[in-house]
């Protein structure tokens, strides 16, 4: 039995497991693939109070080591669904079954896909998600990033340093991105912008090859030959599993206000898989800290 279950090991749910043990609970984090979220493919991390400059793997490898050290017990399986089975928690996963006090939902977001055909099949064959992961293999060859927002900007300012050519693409005439990430990014040679652009379709036999382009207000299309499609167009949650115990918004995200609290009594919700209107790292964080101090408040209540 264990007083928390933290479904995540991003900074929200590897900060809760941090606040849990110095609370003196019992702490087990569930992740499915490998810990630090979202923030471990970030090349710097420049906006993390404290903190000047990081890499985004050096954070989440300190943040993991410190939860680790503290007493966290970390395990690698996919949490496919939570029982409240009076009162106490059941996380069911692929392998078998936790019993818990308290559970934190910290399951983050994904990679929002694009949506356009053959984008499934060409993933990892040019189409990439990651910059800083598959960068390096694009050294000296073209390039194009869709997406109008910081992180599309620093994937394009990433790959300008390997590339020979970037071509940034956005739907839009203005991007949302940080101004003075836009500003450095134009100042580089290598980087082209096609703004009011649109990808429709992807080209290539084995390996993508080029892409096709519409305009947004004239309807034209033209070809891009590219050898990468880097595609950072934002998240997307992932929390049906858990609907049954946390309600979810329209777009998947679960209604947990900042205090953390889903509809269900001892069910808590942190970081990027709650509805609000921030989602950075320091949100991250800080909604990790909220949600421990609010199970272990929970806990309290409880044995009173």
């Amino acid at each position: 039995m264990y007083d928390l279950v933290i479904i995540g090991a991003g900074t929200a749910g590897m900060t809760a497991a941090v606040y849990g043990r110095r609370a003196g609970r019992e702490v087990l984090v569930l992740e499915e693939k490998v810990y630090g979220g979202q923030i471990i493919s970030a090349v710097e991390v420049e906006n993390y109070p404290g903190i000047p400059k990081v890499s985004g793997y050096d954070f989440a490898e300190q943040l993991f080591k410190q939860a680790q050290n503290l007493g966290a017990e970390f395990r690698y399986e996919r949490a496919e669904k939570i029982i409240d089975q009076e009162g106490e928690k059941i996380v069911v996963t692929g392998r078998q079954e936790y019993h818990a006090r308290t559970v934190i939902l910290a399951t983050g977001a994904k990679n929002r896909p694009l949506g356009v055909e053959r984008e499934e099949e060409l993933t990892g064959k040019g189409v990439s998600y990651c910059a800083t992961c598959d960068g390096a293999f694009y050294r000296g060859k073209d390039v194009a990033v869709v997406g109008g927002g910081n992180t599309a900007l620093e994937d394009a300012t990433f790959l300008s340093g390997y590339c020979r050519r970037v071509y940034v693409i956005h739907r839009r005439a203005e991007f949302r991105g940080e101004a003075r990430l836009l500003e450095a990014l134009k100042k580089k040679e290598k980087v082209d912008f096609l703004l009011n652009c649109q990808v429709i379709a992807l080209e290539g036999e084995d390996r993508l090859s080029a892409v096709v382009v519409r305009q947004t207000d004239t309807e034209e299309t033209s070809r891009l030959e590219v050898d990468g499609l880097f595609i950072a167009v934002g998240q997307a949650p992932d929390n049906q599993a858990f609907a049954d115990q946390a309600a979810l918004d329209a777009y998947g995200y679960i209604e947990a206000g900042e205090d953390c609290r889903t509809k269900t009594p001892g069910v808590f919700a942190a970081g990027d898989c709650r509805a609000k209107g921030v989602r950075q790292l320091t949100t991250a964080a800080a909604d990790g800290a909220v949600a421990a101090l609010a199970a272990c408040a929970y806990l309290t209540e409880r044995s009173a």
